[in-house]
């Protein structure tokens, strides 16, 4: 991660509870809070002032404009922003939710400062932050599907994308995975994007669940 300080932007419809989160993060060495909202559509209008955030971290239930329809907006307008969830919902309903929508993390509001601060560097080095809260909700997500739906049902794969979905099992960055599949970066992205159609996913943490689940990697 670069030595330059990421910018946060901290929306949530609690004052007490953003002041309070928002004097712990300034703590957090290489990070800064570029603005607070109460809600998405104040998100919205702060972007306009104070410009475009590396990392927005949403709260879910929110007047006017909730954590799901701001991460939706913000996945079409800014994808280049770094969502991540933070909540006290830990059901499985709310965070497949805004994993769908373009969050990157989940992090629920009891979670240590130490938590908080690894989802902030991991969302930026890796791409994404997934901990055991929401790696087994994926997982239980992904074992409910019917027999006769698409994602579990057989789905024809090229070696090339078995290859590329083992690669999603690990820690490796998608550059450093070009590497190891001696392909460019952007035939990379054409597996990744070619199986979330096939598979009817949206992230990378599907992906290396789906392998997980279907065989093709072993725990």
């Amino acid at each position: 991660m670069s030595e330059q300080i990421k910018q946060i932007a901290l929306v949530d419809d609690h004052v007490l509870f953003r002041k309070g989160l928002a004097a712990l993060i300034s703590y957090f060495q290489g990070y800064n809070i570029l603005f607070e909202a109460a809600n998405g559509q104040d998100f919205i209008r702060q972007l306009e002032i104070y410009g475009v955030p590396n990392i927005a971290l949403l709260d879910i239930n929110m007047p006017e404009m909730d954590g799901y329809s701001t991460a939706s907006w913000l996945q079409r307008n800014h994808p280049e922003v770094n969502i991540l969830a933070l909540s006290t919902m830990d059901a499985e309903t709310a965070i497949i939710k805004m994993i769908t929508n373009g969050a990157k993390g989940y992090v629920l509001k009891d979670a240590e400062p130490e938590e908080l601060k690894m989802a902030f560097d991991e969302v930026l080095s890796k791409g994404y932050f997934y901990n055991d809260l929401v790696t087994r909700k994926v997982m239980q997500s992904l074992s409910a599907l019917s027999p006769g739906s698409k994602l579990s049902g057989f789905v024809k794969l090229t070696e090339r994308e078995m290859e590329f979905l083992k690669y999603t099992c690990t820690e490796k960055t998608y550059n450093e995975i070009a590497a190891e599949m001696f392909v460019s970066p952007r035939t990379i992205d054409g597996y990744r994007n070619s199986l979330c159609e096939k598979l009817q996913l949206k992230s990378r943490t599907g992906l290396a669940l789906y392998a997980v689940k279907h065989g093709i990697v072993k725990i």
